[in-house]
């Protein structure tokens, strides 16, 4: 039985948000950067799988080793790479920076081309909504993603681009309804750590950064009303615009591993 969107929206937005007091630019750069993952469990975070129930951390994909969130895939069968899955900080955030450092191991889970998309690919979901909104077989949360994608070991590949599962976003002055958006990174290949960071604010606007240099940005990150699930989020009596939510990192096929997770408020 799916999970009512419409019912259970309300549910994503009623948390409380969490963001800094009033501040000066001077002032919010001196805040403490916050860890959101503690390097021993999961705690503070929920899982979300497509076709499984929230909370059901499917055949112990997301878990701690070595002190690193890994994402691990040595307990799935290649027939299951479309079962996509998501993990959600259980606080909601408005005005923050968030930044991980992560990389890419091992092997895809499958060598389907119609996955070849996602080999060396995660993401960070900025304001995400709940993981207890989604329906039971959505693959993914209606949010803004931050993707994250590792090299070949020959071809160029963007890292820190902009993909919008049933969102737009405005850059430049103009809407834009494409899916993903490339960023002007370099390419990282092999195993090597990469520092991901995004200034994400009430109003929509954001920016990427990679290894401490800008890369992308945007604004008015918004729900897009063509979506089936942007449709019926804002029939539920959501905003259009995205202001707060949740933030999510994924499990897409292929072996992930994060180091530092962190967030610093801002106003």
């Amino acid at each position: 039985m799916k999970l009512n969107i419409v019912a259970a929206a309300s549910l994503a937005m009623s948390l409380t948000v969490l963001t800094a007091c009033s501040t000066t630019p001077d002032q919010a750069a001196k805040q403490q950067w916050v860890n959101l993952f503690n390097g021993e469990n999961l705690d503070g975070w929920t899982i979300k799988f497509k076709n499984k129930p929230v909370g059901e951390n499917y055949n112990n994909t997301f878990r701690v080793e070595n002190g690193l969130l890994t994402v691990n895939y040595d307990n799935w069968q290649a027939d299951e790479a479309g079962l996509f899955g998501h993990i959600f900080t259980n606080s909601v955030y408005s005005d923050y920076r968030i930044r991980v450092e992560y990389r890419f191991i091992g092997e895809q889970l499958t060598d389907n081309p119609k996955l070849a998309w996602a080999y060396r690919n995660n993401g960070v979901m900025l304001h995400s909504q709940s993981p207890q909104s989604m329906e039971l077989d959505q693959a993914f949360p209606i949010s803004g993603e931050s993707q994250l994608l590792g090299g070949d070991g020959n071809n160029p590949r963007n890292t820190g681009n902009f993909c919008s599962p049933g969102t737009n976003i405005v850059k430049d002055g103009q809407l834009i309804t494409k899916h993903c958006i490339k960023s002007n990174s370099a390419t990282f290949h092999g195993e090597q750590w990469v520092w991901f960071e995004a200034e994400v604010h009430s109003s929509g606007k954001v920016k990427h950064f990679i290894n401490g240099e800008l890369v992308l940005e945007y604004d008015e990150l918004q729900i897009d009303p063509t979506d089936p699930l942007g449709a019926k989020w804002l029939q539920a009596g959501n905003p259009l615009k995205l202001t707060a939510g949740h933030i999510a990192l994924q499990a897409e096929t292929h072996p992930t591993q994060f180091r530092t997770i962190q967030i610093q408020p801002l106003n």
